[in-house]
């Protein structure tokens, strides 16, 4: 009978945007009032769940709600999601560097932790001290860590600056030695979100090895937050896909990668437009866009050779219009323009369904927005939309030991190499 090591039931963490407390004393008072009775606390009923593509009415969100799933001992899960999906805060309500609004939280054993870049390091401490104070952390004796030490120090590969202060690492440097630390100490459980892609490729790669061994070898809990699917279909048996704070899937590993990219693109990578943008001359019905041969409704991966699709109606004089776009990063900067006019492509009088192909690898993973132009007699603009819509390239299947995360850049063209 498998034992379990981890259990979380009704959990719940809510927090209020821009302000600590409610905001007024009224509020703060009415809150202790309600806490004293042993009632529920009335904010708690307003808020909203976590959903960055919507604008919210209220101050109050929830980053989870009623997260519920058990996790037996030697498991390898992968805990995956969109940005914002409530991963990080999961993974801090386990390791208790916070706590549930609602909800609890069981786990049996020790956690080692390593849930961003120098957690539980203290920066005044050389990297040897620190490597003491983790484990005396983790309720370890001094002779205990020093077996492990010599284990340690090399498998971080900072030797020759373990008795230097950590507030002088690089991130890289901070990275290696927390993650050894974390993988070395003898910790029933493993905690390791996705600062893996701080340290460069090849240490990556070793990371992913020691979590094989630590979790197949050794057989203890390991949860790994990553959006490099290969890993996670490599490295774990379970996988837990979050949606705006909520559990969307808890099963195999590899169920829960294909639900999570399978997602719900259709609502980011698809447009269909009303009445309100029927105008004159023209009506622009949709704009879409899928990987090549394949449907709308597909995810979008860096791999994939993409179709960007428009459809419109051209009522008349068909031949003085033509469409612009402008594609933007996530940060509102334009990356580049591409229009039909630059191919033999022509807007013609009635339904239009012109495609425009962006070549296999060009977009690197992000979210992307679009602004929309329509130019008459290629000079007047009689349409404009800023934002009109938006789409996600997210992470393909790489090679286990490739490089996780996004790439620095926004396009990453694949250009032709010949050896001269």
């Amino acid at each position: 009978m498998s034992k379990i090591v981890i259990k979380a039931e009704h959990i719940s963490k809510q927090y209020r945007l821009g302000l600590v407390g409610t905001g007024t004393v009224k509020d703060d008072m009415k809150r202790w009032w309600y806490n004293l009775r042993g009632k529920e606390d009335p904010f708690l009923k307003i808020g909203e769940a976590n959903d960055r593509a919507v604008k919210g009415e209220s101050d109050y969100v929830w980053s989870l709600r009623d997260v519920n799933f058990e996790i037996n001992q030697g498991d390898s899960v992968g805990i995956i999601g969109r940005n914002g999906a409530g991963k990080s805060t999961l993974l801090k309500i386990l390791s208790q560097v916070t706590q549930p609004t609602t909800g609890k939280i069981y786990t049996k054993g020790r956690i080692a932790s390593l849930l961003e870049v120098g957690t539980g390091f203290h920066p005044e401490m050389t990297g040897r001290e620190n490597i003491y104070l983790n484990g005396a952390i983790l309720g370890m004796r001094r002779h205990e860590i020093t077996r492990k030490f010599d284990e340690i120090v090399a498998f971080s590969g900072v030797e020759r600056y373990i008795d230097t202060p950590v507030k002088r690492y690089s991130s890289g440097m901070y990275v290696r030695l927390a993650f050894a630390v974390a993988a070395h100490l003898e910790s029933e459980i493993l905690i390791v979100d996705e600062v893996l892609a701080v340290g460069d490729a090849d240490f990556q790669k070793k990371c992913l090895g020691k979590m094989s061994d630590v979790s197949k070898g050794e057989g203890r809990t390991v949860l790994f937050v990553s959006h490099n699917m290969a890993a996670v279909k490599s490295l774990c048996t379970k996988g837990i896909v979050l949606k705006n704070g909520s559990v969307l899937y808890d099963g195999t590993a590899v169920s829960a990668v294909s639900t999570y990219l399978s997602g719900d693109s259709e609502s980011l990578n698809h447009k269909k437009f009303g009445d309100e943008y029927e105008f004159n001359s023209f009506k622009l019905k949709e704009i879409f866009i899928n990987p090549k041969g394949k449907t709308s409704s597909e995810a979008l991966d860096e791999y994939q050779e993409l179709e960007f699709n428009t459809k419109i109606l051209i009522k008349e004089n068909a031949e003085r219009y033509h469409l612009t776009y402008v594609l933007k990063n996530d940060t509102g900067e334009a990356l580049f323009t591409f229009s039909n006019t630059s191919s033999s492509t022509k807007l013609k009088n009635g339904e239009n369904h012109i495609k425009c192909f962006f070549p296999k690898g060009f977009l690197n993973i992000g979210n992307y927005f679009l602004d929309c132009y329509i130019i008459e007699d290629s000079k007047k603009t009689v349409f404009y939309e800023s934002d009109i819509m938006s789409f996600t390239i997210q992470e393909g299947e790489r090679e286990l030991g490739a490089w996780l995360g996004k790439e620095p850049g926004f396009i990453k063209p694949v250009f032709n190499w010949v050896q001269v």
